[in-house]
This record gives structure tokens, sequence and C-alpha cells, in this order.
């Protein structure tokens, strides 16, 4: 399948547990943006130190368990950098939203408890790695895009594995486990373009099930 034809499909298979929903979250947008605005004007998203230096994207959580990073390494964490506040809950359109795309790829009965959020400008990118920080590698990882497109990056189970690259717009989700669990996965640079509802970026909500 041309993954850059102009025809969208609903359901594209991308490995073993692994699948591309793009538009899936359309229908809910009216009541998903929103809330995710609400979420970001309460709690900003930040620019997060790693071993690796400063990441080029921002972010925020929310969930029991956020995500969160310095240059000693990154966990999750029950309590907001800075004021030691418990993140908040995700709102029920998103966790609601998570567990249909899960169920649709294959995962009945997801219920995540972290919810990260990754704000991109044109220019930041996120490089190849691996979900591997959760206890229970039985459940999915729900990866949902907002606002100007962007290439996602799936590889395999070795970071020289060669990946696909698939062109995610506004409200397409991927979601992937299974077998493919663990594979690497990025997103290539961010090219300069402007949204109609999200302005110039992109915004990406990973919903996983942490502990």
């Amino acid at each position: 399948m041309d993954l850059f034809s102009e025809q969208r499909p609903e359901f594209v298979p991308l490995a073993t547990g692994a699948c591309w929903l793009p538009g899936f979250a359309l229908p809910v947008m009216d009541a998903l943006w929103p809330a995710v605005q609400q979420h970001l004007c309460q709690h900003p998203a930040q620019q997060m130190m790693t071993p690796m230096g400063l990441m080029s994207v921002r972010t925020s959580s929310m969930g029991d368990w956020g995500w969160v990073g310095n240059s000693q390494g990154y966990a999750y964490s029950a309590h907001q950098p800075g004021t030691h506040l418990p993140w908040p809950p995700i709102p029920p359109v998103i966790a609601q939203l998570a567990a249909a795309a899960a169920n649709r790829a294959g995962y009945p009965d997801f219920v995540p408890d972290s919810c990260l959020i990754n704000v991109y400008a044109p220019g930041s990118k996120m490089g190849l790695h691996q979900d591997k920080d959760e206890m229970d590698f039985s459940q999915p990882i729900v990866s949902l895009s907002l606002g100007i497109a962007a290439t996602f990056l799936f590889g395999g189970g070795k970071r020289s594995d060669k990946p696909v690259r698939i062109p995610l717009q506004h409200g397409d989700i991927v979601v992937w486990g299974g077998a493919s669990r663990r594979f690497y996965h990025g997103v290539a640079q961010v090219k300069a373009a402007t949204h109609p509802l999200l302005g110039a970026q992109r915004i990406n909500l990973t919903l996983r099930k942490a502990r």
C-alpha cells in the first residue's frame, strides 16, 4: 500500500500488533481539542532535559503518572516538576478515545494511566527510541496526532531496522503492542506549516498503561 496516497483508508496494518487509524479522532475533535487546550493553559508544556541534552519538543502530562526527564535520566512520576503537585486526570474524552482506538487495533479493555503530551514547533523532531519504562508490556501504546502534519517513523526491534515513514495528519492515531510493543519509533523533523485549528504546531498525545 502507498502510505502517501491521497486516498486515506480507515485501517492500515503496519506490523504484527501495530496499525495506523487515519482520522480516527476527528469525530470527537470538538470536545477533544478544548480539553487539550485547557490542560496546556493550566499545565504549560516545558522542555525537558535528558542525558542526551535538551529535548527539541516541549512536554506536559495527564493521568496518574507523568513522564519527566533530567540530566540523570527519565522516568514516570506522580508529581509535576517544579510544583510537585499531582498531574491532573486524563479527561474522559481522551481516555475513551484511546480505549476505542486500542480496541479497534485488537487490544480490548485498555485503560491508560499516563498521557504524555509532546508539543512540536516546526524544526522539532524525536529520535528513534523504545517505550520500555512501563511495567506491563501486554498493554499497547496509543499515539494521537493533532495539528500540522508530521512523518512518523516506525521501525523494528533493533535500532538499525529501517523505519516505515507514515504521513500523519490531524486526528490520526497509531496503535502498537504485542509483537511490536517495543519497536523503535520517532518523528522526523517537522516542516513549517500552519494548521487552521492549532496554528504552527503539532501536538502528540501518547497514552500508556505505565503502572
